[in-house]
């Protein structure tokens, strides 16, 4: 059962219009498990109670009822100072996410040093049959590995998720359009040859197109690329 001073702070925190606001955004989830708790302020008391007893208790209560909880949890998992505990936080969560807003909050700072295992692990997650947590594995590659420890074949693999799944084939494209920015290079044989299903090859031209950090050279070379999906 979800902590109850917690639910009442995010009720006290509820606005009405916002609440209908982020219905339109994420469709398919029910617009009942909505409070309507704008997002700073859902920081600013994730911070507040990150490491207390209530948010142990809020972590331990699965599955959540509101969507504010749920993003409350990633708020509190992304908080936490250890890769252990924000690994483990993550295995027992991720099956409970279902919708893309929450899933892309997700951003251990834990994972911000790319500690062993971490590679492999998201690796697994990209590979799951539940669609949140392969794309929160597509995700980490994009968030944290298009720097430092970047290899060739977090490519390989972000190409192999291409299955038809909208939320995760959008995924892929942002992370190859991501790519593109920051890794050029190695990442436009994937377009050159397309080896990428035609829907995602043509979202990651349309992403990268729209990309501020795309070089208005390659953006029109990519222009010519689009393929009939």
């Amino acid at each position: 059962m979800a902590d109850v001073d917690i639910r009442a702070r995010l009720f006290a925190l509820a606005d009405g219009r916002y609440r209908d606001f982020q219905s339109g955004l994420i469709p398919g989830l029910d617009p009942g498990r909505i409070i309507g708790v704008r997002t700073p302020a859902l920081r600013a008391l994730a911070r507040e109670l990150a490491g207390t007893d209530e948010a142990e208790r809020l972590m331990d209560s699965l599955p959540h009822e509101y969507y504010e909880e749920d993003n409350l949890h990633a708020l509190f998992i992304n908080a936490a100072a250890g890769y252990d505990a924000a690994a483990a936080r993550l295995e027992r969560f991720l099956p409970h996410v279902d919708n893309w807003a929450t899933c892309d909050l997700l951003k251990p700072k834990a994972f911000k040093k790319r500690p062993e295992g971490l590679e492999g692990l998201a690796a697994r997650w990209m590979g799951s049959a539940h669609t949140y947590t392969a794309r929160f594995g597509i995700g980490v590659y994009m968030n944290f590995y298009l720097g430092e420890g970047f290899d060739t074949r977090q490519l390989d693999a972000a190409a192999r998720c291409c299955r038809g799944d909208y939320y995760v084939d959008m995924m892929v494209a942002w992370y190859f359009a991501t790519a593109l920015a920051k890794r050029e290079a190695e990442t436009l044989p994937y377009l050159t040859g397309r080896r990428l299903s035609p829907w995602v090859h043509n979202k990651t031209i349309q992403k990268a197109c729209e990309s501020f950090r795309i070089s208005p050279e390659l953006k029109e070379r990519l222009k010519g690329m689009k393929v009939k999906a």
